[in-house]
């Protein structure tokens, strides 16, 4: 190191002499992150590992993953291979600094071997995993093929040409934005409401009239029967969905169904994501019952309807033409299941229960 210039001149793993420029003392005692590891967290590393302690020992004390600790003393060596606190937090520093010049932005071998692997047909995996096999004690000759698409497909990080782009598989010169669940677009046209907005009377079933519904399918998702379970009672109603179970159809069966309950028992309904509810508005204004969705993924928040499809696949198996059933079938099929006592409602079957409710109503 030259203390007059603040330049590090090392040798690389193929003997190339490479300078550097050290961080500024202010750099180096700045304090970034929780995550990275300061100066006296370096200096506890090195009194512990002199004193011959391991690495998990040292991770135990430090609070830290045994990984960062193992990180830390194989990556911030000396060119001798000791470890020196000061040291290893100026090559740390130096090493984090930003913006860097990328990879395969500066003419080299390197780039010219993933220019030539892509040029071949080769995809960036391959090219960087054959990059090693032809240069297996060349530690400059290494990259991931992260910074090969970034290198391709991001202006600012340049390097490889653009018509090297063509080359890929894809055959796109722009990347394609990924999916990412806290960007999530909305499901329906409509806005939907959530289930974390449900009113806690009906998460604790303290107050009847709040339903649970999603379909259950036939052979080759071609048929369907919809299915309602009340949250308090249990009690359990089927919709005949004769021709098929499109957002119109499921809207009107619904709105059918729930127009056999009296007022008192039409509170609302919790529903999955799918498609069969992209009418729910107008579900809604038809029954005034608001509608709640789970989240995607989620069958446990109706998990009362979940296991209610459970039962009924006895009587509607799977990769069976549902459409065969008429009403009469479905309403035979409910009266067995609200004529079973159950548990949760101290013996007493749906029906029972429900009866008691019409009266009090």
């Amino acid at each position: 190191m030259d203390y007059n210039s603040g330049m590090t001149t090392h040798t690389t793993s193929s003997g190339k002499q490479q300078t550097t420029a050290n961080p500024s003392i202010l750099a180096l005692d700045k304090q970034i992150d929780s995550r990275f590891l300061s100066v006296m967290e370096r200096e506890e590393i090195y009194a512990l590992n002199v004193a011959g302690h391991s690495i998990r020992q040292i991770a135990t004390k430090l609070d830290r993953a045994a990984s960062t600790i193992s990180r830390e003393l194989r990556r911030n060596l000396t060119a001798h291979g000791d470890y020196y606190p000061y040291a290893a937090h100026r090559r740390a520093v130096a090493r984090r600094a930003r913006p860097k010049t990328a990879k395969l932005a500066c003419h080299g071998p390197l780039r010219d071997y993933v220019a030539h692997g892509l040029r071949l047909g080769w995809s960036p995996e391959q090219a960087c995993s054959r990059m090693v096999a032809d240069h297996p004690d060349d530690l400059e000759m290494r990259v991931c093929q992260e910074t090969v698409y970034q290198s391709i497909f991001l202006k600012a990080r340049g390097g490889l040409k653009r018509e090297v782009a063509q080359t890929l598989r894809s055959g796109r010169v722009h990347r394609k934005p990924q999916k990412k669940t806290d960007q999530r677009r909305p499901r329906f046209r409509d806005e939907m409401i959530n289930i974390s907005e449900r009113p806690a009377e009906v998460q604790d079933r303290a107050v009847p009239g709040h339903w649970e519904g999603d379909l259950i399918m036939g052979a080759g998702n071609q048929s369907a029967i919809g299915t309602l379970v009340e949250r308090a009672t249990m009690f359990v109603m089927l919709v005949h969905l004769p021709e098929d179970h499109t957002a119109e159809t499921v809207r009107d069966g619904l709105i059918a169904t729930m127009a056999k309950l009296p007022e008192a028992l039409r509170g609302s309904l919790t529903w999955d994501q799918g498609i069969e509810m992209a009418l729910h508005k107008s579900f809604s204004a038809a029954t005034d019952m608001d509608v709640y969705f789970c989240d995607p993924h989620s069958p446990w928040q109706r998990g009362s309807n979940e296991n209610t499809n459970g039962l009924l696949r006895q009587y509607f198996p799977k990769g069976t033409d549902l459409s065969k059933y008429g009403p009469e079938d479905l309403e035979q099929v409910a009266v067995v299941f609200n004529g079973r006592p159950c548990k949760t409602l101290g013996w007493k079957t749906p029906a029972e229960r429900m009866h008691e409710l019409l009266l009090e109503a």
